[in-house]
């Protein structure tokens, strides 16, 4: 088997890989910064919900709370990202952040499923809410959230950080819900509507955490990435000059922005093989974006020999 690991044309690799270096390192300051700020506001949140005897305050700390695990656990998945691959793990721990953003998207499942089992609730069994102290604590919360959204928004956009920025938009939408409920109720006393609101902010994180989750799994069965249309991918490479066809053509994703592709080439000529590979890989690289690539180089009798091949991709026709 040939591998294409880029052995050609390592300079412009290395400072790319080096680039991303120092995007993770920026993403793990932003998320210390979240991390810091979510679990300082959670306690206050909690405090304040005693004092003002407001059940909305002391859930809604509990939903920061689960938020500020979910930022430890994206700072572990950029710690371990970093590690260098090893015997027993050859790619590394990159895909440490997937698993982490799929953790995180079941968590908010059940923040979601929480909020709608107390929302509920409070709809059949209203409760007074101390609107004054609600509102000042959701103006802080917004505050606070909308400075860690833009801070985690201008790091290099993963799987992980993704994930992190969905908890946090989930708070600031509530902080934004717990403002409105509570000049409501200040302003008019119909307690109703702090739950429903919440039923409206649990829908709209529903829907993003369901995408989140689909891009997730998807990863974690080495799908094709769903910006990659497979077949244009062999087709492309079946069109190289010298190029029989493609078969056995594999893409897959190991972590965010890190595309890993395989495949059997069938070409005239074997000896021929090295230029072949090269056109191959820059092909790959500069209209795919797609970097660790392992070819391997049949003859026609060969690929015969192995059976039906799997998604046979020739040249178009002439």
């Amino acid at each position: 088997m040939s591998g294409g690991h880029a052995h050609h044309g390592h300079g412009h690799h290395h400072e790319a890989h080096d680039h991303a270096d120092g995007q993770e390192a920026a993403a793990g300051r932003g998320l210390w910064m979240s991390l810091g700020l979510t679990a300082a506001f959670a306690l206050v949140e909690a405090g304040t919900g005693l004092f003002a005897h407001s059940l909305a305050l002391l859930s809604d700390a509990g939903h920061m709370l689960s938020d500020a695990l979910a930022l430890a656990l994206s700072l572990f998945a950029v710690w371990m990202g970093r590690r260098p691959p090893s015997a027993r793990h050859s790619y590394g721990f990159a895909r440490t952040e997937i698993i982490v953003a799929f953790i995180n998207g079941l968590v908010l499942l059940g923040v979601v499923t929480a909020i709608v089992i107390a929302a509920v609730r409070r709809l059949q069994e209203p409760e007074p809410v101390a609107g004054g102290a609600v509102m000042a604590v959701a103006a802080l919360g917004i505050l606070m959230n909308g400075g860690v959204v833009y801070a985690l928004s201008r790091e290099r956009h993963t799987l992980n950080t993704r994930s992190a920025i969905l908890h946090v938009l989930g708070d600031l939408l509530g902080s934004a819900a717990a403002l409105v409920a509570g000049a409501v109720v200040y302003f008019t006393g119909w307690y109703p509507i702090d739950p429903i609101l919440s039923l409206v902010i649990s829908g709209l994180i529903l829907y993003s955490t369901v995408q989140l989750l689909r891009e997730t799994l998807n990863v974690l069965m080495e799908g094709v990435p769903s910006h990659v249309d497979l077949r244009a991918v062999g087709r492309a490479l079946a069109e190289v000059p010298g190029t029989i066809s493609v078969h056995d053509l594999h893409i897959w994703t190991l972590s965010s922005g890190m595309l890993a592709l395989s495949a059997h080439v069938v070409v005239h000529d074997l000896d021929r093989w090295g230029g072949h590979l090269a056109v191959m890989q820059d092909l790959l690289h500069d209209r795919f974006d797609i970097g660790h690539v392992t070819l391997q180089p049949e003859t026609l009798d060969a690929g015969l020999a192995r059976g039906r091949p799997v998604i046979p991709i020739h040249p178009r026709p002439s």
